[in-house]
């Protein structure tokens, strides 16, 4: 059993009800899935994987190598009994993102802003055009979702490059945590090589299958916010592990930080007769929810959103 995989070859063409249909039954279910034929130059995708090795080993695998994980692992090894390490993630990371300065960018290797950019152009277009279909299968206007993350300014854009590197003792320790991603639409990269990312489908780990150029697509918590319920994002975890060392590269549309977060009106209803569907989250902005999601990444979304609904009452 995997998450579904869906062929986009013809999202605008004779197949389209059948493509929305299946994204819609995936979003429903999963809140994961993975695309195929997205739009994406494999090419482009070739150079991002050579240009992300290549930034990781001049740059990244001294450092990791020295880092907390490390030590605290080489220190749990060095002792009788070796506990497992429940604080930190075994992941190496660079952010990237719209309000990155110029001079942060890696200078090594050469053409690695420049083809991470493209990427990064890509993928926003293609996220855009994810949006799009998931409003029209909500019901929604087609700009619904994208007017709500930009919240009259322009969502939050950002990517991060991950590495996995081999771990000795992976029974010790986690890749990342299990956890829900706070923002609207995840769409991952990841290695075709090696495997570790798992979902959690109806209390099971299910892994999420390597397949080379496929695009991995994550519900978020605040598409579950504006979708009522309908939709819900999926507790998932990065596994390390001993041989491989595994690669990612994962971009997250978010709302802007002063974004009105809320329920469709067109997916709730106060009319009173039983068959109406009332909001069962409250109104918020982004930004106050990334401050609680900061302090309780890994714990129950459920207090997150109750965080929400008291500084909402507050603010009243």
């Amino acid at each position: 059993m995997g998450v579904p995989v869906i062929d986009m070859k013809n999202i605008d063409g004779g197949d389209r009800e059948v493509i929305m249909a299946e994204i819609a039954k995936a979003c429903e279910s999963t809140g994961f899935f993975q695309l195929l034929n997205h739009g994406i130059e494999h090419e482009l995708m070739d150079r991002v994987k050579k240009v992300s090795w290549e930034h990781y080993k001049l740059n990244r695998e001294q450092s990791f190598n020295a880092s907390l994980p490390v030590r605290l692992l080489s220190n749990a090894l060095d002792s009788d009994n070796a506990d497992k390490i429940e604080n930190v993630d075994w992941e190496d990371v660079i952010q990237i993102h719209e309000m990155q300065e110029t001079n942060s960018w890696p200078s090594q290797p050469s053409d690695f802003k420049e083809t991470i950019q493209e990427f990064r152009n890509k993928i926003f277009s293609l996220t855009e055009k994810l949006l799009e279909v998931i409003s029209l299968n909500l019901g929604l206007e087609k700009e619904y979702l994208k007017e709500a993350f930009a919240g009259g300014e322009k969502p939050f854009f950002r990517t991060k490059v991950s590495h996995y590197p081999p771990c000795p003792r992976p029974d010790l320790i986690k890749g990342i945590r299990a956890h829900t991603d706070a923002g609207g639409l995840i769409l991952l990269y990841q290695d075709d090589q090696v495997s570790g990312l798992q979902v959690l489908n109806d209390g099971t780990w299910v892994d999420v299958q390597p397949i080379p150029y496929a695009i991995v697509v994550d519900i978020g918590d605040q598409l579950e916010a504006i979708t009522n319920g309908k939709y819900t994002s999926a507790w998932h975890r990065i596994l390390p592990t001993k041989n491989g060392n595994r690669f990612s590269v994962a971009s997250f549309y978010n709302p802007s930080y002063n974004a009105k977060v809320y329920p469709a009106s067109q997916l709730t209803a106060q009319t009173g007769d039983e068959l109406s569907v009332y909001p069962e989250y409250p109104e918020y902005l982004f930004g106050d929810y990334m401050q609680v999601y900061s302090h309780q990444k890994y714990e129950a979304k459920e207090p997150r959103f109750e965080a929400m609904r008291i500084v909402n009452v507050e603010c009243q």
